[in-house]
């Protein structure tokens, strides 16, 4: 599959975006955040992690009006998979492809350390995944904690729209095994057509068993088996 990987001045996690498609066997892109145009035959577009325009004012509020996320948006609403990543979480949900919002961890400190995730369901970014499967996926983040109003998380949780949720090693949830205090421990979520997913947790950094651990290889090879789907 082709995937995109965008930079903003402030990202840092591109260059873990773009390997890691790579060293899966992808073919990767490198888009600027002045682009007006997409490159021909994407697939995928990943918003990275990092501290796009320095999160002033809020985290993603500035990268959102940058001009790649005009066709970040077209390329979504036309059924494009597209990935958010940590501030690329953050950034979809300021630019409304996802619903809710993430604020400062409850403990008001950066938090950097392995997480354990329960795959919640088989979506397009899941589905190489057990569903109710554990995962072990690094977290880096300040203001990572998930938000909702009690509508919009009924919502998300009805829809079946939670597709990551904190967890400890043997999948059950508890307050410690939640880094950043998001609501109903909540890691990840699809928007309601599927094709659209952030998660705080960082799968790139964990695909190749070198690194100890490759449990980030199913979001990846998810997509692809949806593309194939989709083609066959």
């Amino acid at each position: 599959m082709k995937i995109g990987v965008v930079t903003f001045p402030g990202s840092n996690c591109e260059g873990d975006a773009v390997r890691a498609g790579t060293v899966l066997g992808h073919d990767v892109v490198r888009l600027w955040h002045k682009d007006t145009a997409l490159p021909a035959g994407l697939d995928v577009i990943i918003l990275p992690g990092g501290f796009s325009y320095g999160d002033y004012l809020r985290t993603g509020a500035i990268a959102r009006f940058s001009p790649v996320m005009a066709e970040v948006i077209r390329f979504a609403n036309g059924g494009g998979y597209v990935m958010g990543i940590c501030n690329g979480f953050q950034i979809l949900t300021e630019a409304g492809l996802l619903p809710g919002a993430l604020i400062r961890n409850a403990n008001l400190s950066f938090v950097c350390k392995d997480v354990f995730l329960r795959v919640e369901l088989p979506t397009a970014f899941t589905r190489a995944y057990a569903q109710g499967s554990v995962v072990r996926i690094p977290v880096a983040h300040g203001e990572g904690r998930f938000i909702a109003s009690a509508d919009v998380l009924a919502r998300i949780e009805d829809n079946g729209q939670v597709v990551f949720r904190y967890v400890e090693a043997d999948g059950t949830t508890s307050d410690s095994a939640n880094p950043n205090g998001s609501v109903n421990h909540i890691a990840g979520i699809v928007n309601e057509a599927g094709n659209v997913m952030g998660m705080m947790p960082h799968p790139e950094r964990y695909v190749e068993a070198t690194l100890g651990c490759a449990d980030g290889c199913g979001v990846f090879e998810s997509l692809a088996m949806s593309l194939e789907a989709i083609a066959s």
